[in-house]
C-alpha cells in the first residue's frame, strides 16, 4: 500500500521483525513526552509472552511507513481481532446489533495497546514538517487494510485529541468517554494536595490512610533495580486472583512480567503491601515522561482501604516526589472522584464498512458525546476540592 512517491506502508505480524531502535524513534521521538506503552519493549513483551497473539485473539497487523528505501518514518500498532476483550472502549452492543441484523462484526481491526486503557499516540511518527502527511498515510493504510481483509470495522482507541480530531476530519467516526486522573498543581508534599480539599474530604483521606496500615500492614515502593523475580512471583499471584474474579481468564502471562522487569525496570513502580513479612497485595504502575499510569492491582488478603492506599495515595506520593503532572488511575471508577481524581475525556475513532450500520452508529455517537460532556460537568460538581479551587483548570486536556 502507498499513496506518496517513495513511501510505502508495509504490514508485519510481529514486532520481532522490526528494529526496536527504529520503532522507538517513531513511538517516542527525542524531545517529546515519553509514553512507555507504545515502546517496542512493552508491545513486544505482550507478543513474546503469549499475552497478545493469534492464539489469544490479537493477531499482529502492524503498519510500517517506509521511505528512502526502507527508512522507517512511521508505524502503528494494529491487530486483527475475533473478540472485543481487553480494549476498554466497549463495542459489544455494536457487535450484537450488526449480528442481529444478519451481519458479521468479527473479525475487526483494532489499533490499541492491548489490555491498556491509557491515552497515547497511535499514529507513531517523529515530529517535523512531514508528520501530518505521515499520520494521514498510516490512517489511510489502516482503512485500506480493513478493506483488504473484508472486516466490519477499524477501531483506534485512546487517541490523543489532536490525532482524534484529524481522524474525524478524514471521515472516521468520533467517540468519547471518561476516566479519572489526578492533577499535580505544583504540590511539594501530599499534605499540600490535602490542603486543596474540603475539610471533610481531607479528614476522610487521612482516616483511610491510617486504616489501611492497621493489622500490621507495611508498604514498600520498588522500582528499577530494586524489583526482583520474587516481587513478580508475588504480584502475579495477586493479579491472577483479581483477574480470575473479574474476567474469568486473566490476560497477561507470568512471562510478561519478567520481560517488562528485564527490559523496562526504570519505567515501573511496584507498590507492595506486606503483613507479618509476607507480600499480600500490590499495584503495578508505569512511569511516563509526565504521568504515572496505574495498571494492575491484586491481593491475596483483603484489608480495609488497602486498595486506595496502594493504588491512589501512594501513586500521588510518587507523582509529587517525581514532579509528574498527573496520575492516570485506569478505566472507570467514580469512587476515585472523592479521592481527588477528576473526570477527563478520552477519545477513540472508528471506521465502519457497512453504510447503513455506519450511519446508525454515527447517530448514536452524536448523542453519546453529549452525554459524556454532561456527565463530566455533573461529576465536576462533586469534586472534593475547596470552593476556591478551579475545577475547570484541573479538567484541561493534557494530551
Amino acid at each position: 500500500m502507498g499513496d506518496r512517491e517513495a513511501a510505502i506502508v508495509k504490514v508485519i505480524d510481529s514486532l520481532a521483525s522490526v528494529d526496536p531502535a527504529a520503532w522507538n524513534a517513531c513511538a517516542n521521538p527525542p524531545g517529546e513526552i515519553y509514553n512507555p506503552f507504545v515502546s517496542h519493549a512493552f508491545l513486544h513483551a505482550l507478543e513474546k509472552s503469549g499475552s497478545a497473539t493469534r492464539r489469544t485473539g490479537w493477531l499482529g497487523q502492524h503498519l510500517l511507513l517506509e521511505e528512502d528505501e526502507g527508512r522507517l518514518t512511521g508505524c502503528m500498532p494494529l491487530y486483527l481481532k475475533n473478540h472485543s476483550r481487553g480494549e476498554y472502549v466497549f463495542d459489544h452492543g455494536w457487535a450484537n446489533a450488526l449480528e442481529n441484523a444478519g451481519g458479521r462484526y468479527y473479525p475487526k481491526l483494532q489499533c490499541s495497546v492491548p489490555f491498556t486503557p491509557a491515552t497515547g499516540p497511535r499514529l507513531l511518527t517523529p515530529a517535523g514538517p512531514g508528520r501530518d502527511a505521515a499520520e494521514d498515510m498510516l490512517l489511510a493504510g489502516a482503512v485500506e487494510l480493513a478493506k483488504h481483509h473484508g472486516v466490519s470495522s477499524l477501531h483506534i482507541n485512546f487517541m490523543p485529541e489532536r490525532q482524534w480530531t484529524r481522524a474525524g476530519e478524514l471521515g472516521l467516526l468520533q467517540r468519547t468517554d471518561q476516566q479519572f486522573h489526578w492533577h499535580n498543581r505544583g504540590y511539594g508534599a501530599f499534605d499540600d494536595f490535602l490542603a486543596d480539599l474540603s475539610s471533610r474530604k481531607r479528614k476522610m483521606i487521612r482516616k483511610e490512610r491510617e486504616k489501611a496500615l492497621e493489622n500490621g500492614i507495611e508498604i514498600e515502593c520498588v522500582t528499577n533495580g530494586e524489583i526482583t523475580e520474587d516481587h513478580w512471583d508475588a504480584f502475579y499471584a495477586f493479579y491472577m486472583d483479581t483477574g480470575s474474579r473479574k474476567w474469568g481468564t486473566p490476560y497477561l502471562t507470568r512471562e510478561f512480567f519478567s520481560l517488562i522487569g528485564e527490559r523496562m525496570a526504570r519505567d515501573i513502580l511496584l507498590v507492595m503491601a506486606r503483613r507479618n513479612g509476607r507480600l499480600v497485595a500490590g499495584a503495578l504502575n508505569f512511569i511516563g515522561g509526565d504521568a504515572l499510569y496505574g495498571r494492575n492491582w491484586g491481593a491475596i488478603e483483603h484489608h480495609p482501604f488497602l486498595h486506595f492506599e496502594c493504588c491512589y495515595y501512594r501513586a500521588i506520593d510518587f507523582a509529587i516526589e517525581r514532579g509528574l503532572a498527573r496520575v492516570e488511575a485506569g478505566a472507570q471508577g467514580e469512587h476515585k472522584l472523592a479521592r481527588g481524581y477528576i473526570p477527563v475525556r478520552t477519545h477513540s475513532a472508528h471506521w465502519i464498512a457497512n453504510t447503513s450500520f455506519r450511519e446508525a452508529v454515527a447517530e448514536y455517537l452524536a448523542r453519546e458525546r453529549l452525554y459524556v460532556d454532561r456527565d463530566i460537568a455533573a461529576l465536576g460538581e462533586y469534586a472534593p476540592f475547596r470552593h476556591d479551587t478551579k475545577i475547570e483548570e484541573l479538567q484541561e486536556d493534557d494530551f
